[in-house]
């Protein structure tokens, strides 16, 4: 007969341990009490104090204990996106500790942000929002982009593709992409499992592409032109901009005074962040980017144009990329307008291609003829 959940504990369903000597995978249970307890069969393996736990850049949520004199090589493995928002909410410096300088980049920010509440009353929601959003600190945007994340793979039960071939494609088409996007900081993009064909860029630099989408793709330079128009997204950061603009005063306070982690702005950030359309504005200047990006890699831009019409013959799902991206005839027209022609060599031959295409597979496929 097995014991009764301790208080604060989250069963062994989806948490995996490696204590950092063997190579041995445990299953374990979480307590949240004054630090992070692991725990097995009852035993305590290790106690992390919340700020030393640091997320580690890689595929799925993945943590490590830091220690003042190095990184420990034991780590842990998240499987079940319902400890994510808890993990989230308790370590404060998943990303890492405060840099030199950042203290006084955060009194810049705060100092802007109560510019940007005297803006809003004086001349509404949108000026607050494109004024205060190039400002917000990254570390704001990276622990909204990880509790987005959560949320995401909890409403699609999204789980991200990694066959191998595919993933070393993926890998050559984002750095092709990110080597010309001048991005402040580099952007990780993944393929997730999902019957909705979508794509979404998260603060904090994330981009994903729904599998439904890839498959829906005839061309590689259909699915670069997604990602480059997910780009632009970052670039601009208009995700920041649309959840300000969406919350208005409480939210942008919110914001001021740090309240980006309490359930409240988790759960109204990832409804925002998922289901809410951009404006037009955004949606032409990220096609913009797009166009200019895919020009400077001599690729043409309006095969993203062909992938959306495709798209919006079938889409009638409120979460499907036209919802998110309204698709217009001046969208389409400017992108058309915008196409360069081709002068430069395929991003991905027809080997990687069919990988890429191949990526939440597990059988080997014959590679087909890039288009």
């Amino acid at each position: 007969m097995s014991a009764e959940p301790q208080p604060g504990a989250l069963n062994d369903d989806g948490v995996i341990f490696f204590d950092g000597w063997s190579s041995r995978k445990r299953r374990v249970e979480l307590r949240f009490g004054a630090m992070l307890e692991i725990v097995q069969n009852g035993a305590t393996l290790a106690s992390w104090p919340y700020d030393d736990i640091r997320r580690i850049e890689a595929p799925g949520f993945a943590l490590r204990r830091e220690t003042a004199a190095a990184g420990e090589l034991a780590r842990l493995e998240l499987h079940d996106p319902r400890l994510h928002n808890e993990i989230i909410a308790r370590c404060r410096f998943l990303g890492g500790k405060t840099r030199p300088g950042a203290n006084r980049a955060l009194l810049y920010w705060s100092l802007a942000a109560t510019a940007s509440v005297v803006g809003l009353v004086w001349f509404g929601i949108p000026f607050a929002a494109d004024r205060i959003a190039p400002l917000v600190p990254p570390a704001f945007e990276r622990r909204l982009g990880e509790a987005a994340e959560a949320q995401l793979r909890a409403i699609f039960s999204a789980e991200p593709c990694h066959a191998e071939n595919g993933a070393g494609a993926l890998a050559q088409l984002s750095e092709r992409l990110q080597s010309r996007a001048a991005l402040e900081q580099p952007a990780r993009i993944e393929i997730l499992r999902s019957s909705v064909p979508n794509a979404l860029a998260l603060p904090g630099g994330k981009i994903y592409v729904f599998s439904e989408l890839l498959s829906r793709a005839e061309t590689p330079d259909e699915v670069a032109g997604v990602v480059a128009h997910e780009i632009g997204h970052l670039r601009h950061r208009d995700a920041m901009r649309k959840l300000i603009a969406t919350g208005g005063t409480s939210y942008l306070i919110g914001l001021l005074f740090g309240d980006v982690t309490g359930a409240g702005a988790l759960v109204f950030a990832s409804k925002t962040l998922i289901g809410a359309a951009y404006s037009r504005e955004a949606e032409a200047q990220a096609d913009s980017f797009a166009a200019e990006l895919m020009a400077r890699l001599g690729r043409p831009a309006k095969p993203l144009g062909d992938l959306l019409t495709r798209i919006a013959g079938k889409e009638n799902g409120a979460f499907g990329l036209l919802h998110d991206h309204p698709l217009t005839a001046d969208r389409l027209a400017a992108l058309a307008a915008a196409d360069k022609g081709e002068s430069g060599p395929p991003l991905l031959d027809a080997e990687n291609w069919a990988a890429l295409k191949a990526i939440c597979e597990k059988v080997d496929v014959k590679p087909e003829a890039a288009r």
